[in-house]
């Protein structure tokens, strides 16, 4: 059958329209908006954001209401701190007296010249230095004594098949470990003062 051209066929689908959906898509984006700005202004308090700077040693109050507000902020509060310290202490050689336990207190401002042994700027006290010293050199000549210890009990150990080697190394490890942390606490325990510290 023929069909003049200024008539349309019926069995053609509709071209969508195109205005629809820019027409949709403005108005979508017009109500996220609107929303968007709603949630804005809904989300805005009276009082202002004041960002402080705070630390451990900080403290702050704010008083507010509809006349304004105040602010006391202290940046190093509290001026003198306390520290408790628990010390036990083993008495004798290798504990054999027993043990004791010591409580001390102390006070100190916010330049650690107390809790770090030292005066302003964090530097050692002598007695600190000289404990340090002792315990590192306790602590080498143990390593030393306990790894000769340890190879001398490897040779034992080398026969074992398959694992002998490793577990020869692992006794000479042992005994370097073991010797160092008894070396360092004989030394610590024979220097005088270095229990406290």
């Amino acid at each position: 059958m023929f069909t003049p051209s200024h008539m349309k066929d019926n069995n053609e689908p509709p071209k969508p329209s195109v205005f629809k959906w820019v027409v949709l898509g403005i108005g979508t984006l017009f109500g996220v908006a609107h929303i968007g700005v709603i949630g804005h202004l809904m989300d805005r308090t009276e009082m202002p954001k004041i960002d402080l700077p705070l630390n451990e040693y900080s403290s702050y109050v704010i008083r507010a209401g509809k006349d304004g507000y105040v602010i006391e902020y202290k940046g190093n509060d509290p001026k003198v701190m306390t520290t408790t310290r628990d010390i036990k202490k083993s008495n004798g050689l290798f504990g054999i007296g027993g043990e004791s336990e010591i409580t001390t207190y102390e006070q100190y401002t916010m330049d650690g010249a107390r809790p770090m042994g030292g005066g302003a700027g964090g530097k050692l006290s002598a007695k600190r230095e000289e404990c340090i010293k002792a315990a590192g050199g306790g602590e080498s000549t143990g390593r030393i004594v306990g790894a000769s210890i340890g190879a001398s009990a490897a040779t034992f150990l080398t026969g074992i098949p398959y694992i002998g080697w490793v577990a020869a190394g692992w006794i000479a490890m042992l005994g370097q470990d073991t010797g160092a942390e008894i070396g360092g606490e004989l030394a610590t325990t024979m220097t005088e003062g270095c229990d406290e510290i």
